[in-house]
């Protein structure tokens, strides 16, 4: 498939994808959102591959919507169950780790892309901006799911509603942030980061996001009981027996992702 807003680098097991509309400081369009869906499924499927990054090209990681495409007729319902939120979910539904690379700006839905993903390394100098509110608009694309969990709820209503830039270091400490990387460290330190995320154990990585991730809304006993599955799952797995294994022989385990 050829695509025309995104471009795809593939390195040791790890896919980076590369948002490519830089003179529009990658606002998503409609054949964006479609191209990174299609791309984070195939990914998924192609067991070679440990571990996505998603970046932008240039200077901006993501502006949010192109606005030239809305206007007075826009239906937003509808807009975002047709674009957004697929390309959320299918985020969620990967099992391999997603890494933002957040080497500029994240305004808007280009926040929510960040938010949506499991890690968040972030450029010094970089910025999160919540800008629904300056347009009379509720954040979206998984925005008011997605922060107060990072965050906390006081935290992210503040950000959601009273529109402050947030800076790279500010975003560390807030806990939205995985790490803040200078700009001269950058490629080397994603490349790091994602390497290390490519190493652990597939599976297990899958599980374990799924399972946190839903059991921060369902009782305990129901959360302990997914854990026992998910650990008799895990169990099963040959990257369990390699560790097993490497653990006896006092070595670091190397797990296939099998």
């Amino acid at each position: 498939m050829a695509y025309e807003t995104i471009k795809l680098v593939e390195d040791e097991g790890i896919a980076t994808i590369v948002l490519n509309r830089a003179k529009q400081y990658h606002a998503f369009t409609p054949t964006m959102n479609k191209e990174i869906i299609a791309m984070l499924q195939a990914l998924d499927r192609d067991e070679m591959i440990r571990a996505i990054v998603i970046t932008g090209s240039g200077k901006a990681f993501c502006a949010g919507e192109d606005l030239g495409g809305v206007d007075d007729q826009t239906d937003h319902g509808e807009f975002l169950r047709t674009r957004y939120h697929p390309m959320v979910r299918a985020m969620r539904h990967v099992h391999k780790p997603i890494i933002a690379a957040v080497n500029g700006v994240a305004a808007g839905a280009g926040m929510s892309l960040a938010l949506a993903a499991d890690f968040r390394i972030v450029q010094r100098g970089a910025k999160f901006v919540s800008a629904f509110m300056n347009i009379g608009l509720i954040p979206d694309s998984g925005f008011i799911y997605f922060l107060p969990r990072l965050v906390g709820y006081a935290k992210a209503l503040e950000i959601a509603t009273l529109g402050e830039t947030i800076s790279a270091e500010e975003a560390l400490a807030l806990g939205l942030a995985t790490k803040v990387v200078t700009k001269e460290d950058w490629e080397q330190e994603v490349k790091k980061f994602a390497t290390q995320l490519a190493r652990v154990p597939t599976k297990a990585f899958s599980l374990t996001k799924r399972y946190m991730h839903d059991g921060m809304h369902l009782p305990m006993d129901i959360v302990l009981e997914h854990e026992a599955q998910a650990q008799r799952i895990a169990g099963q797995t040959e990257d369990h027996q390699e560790g097993m294994q490497a653990f006896i022989e006092k070595r670091q385990p190397h797990f296939k992702g099998k």
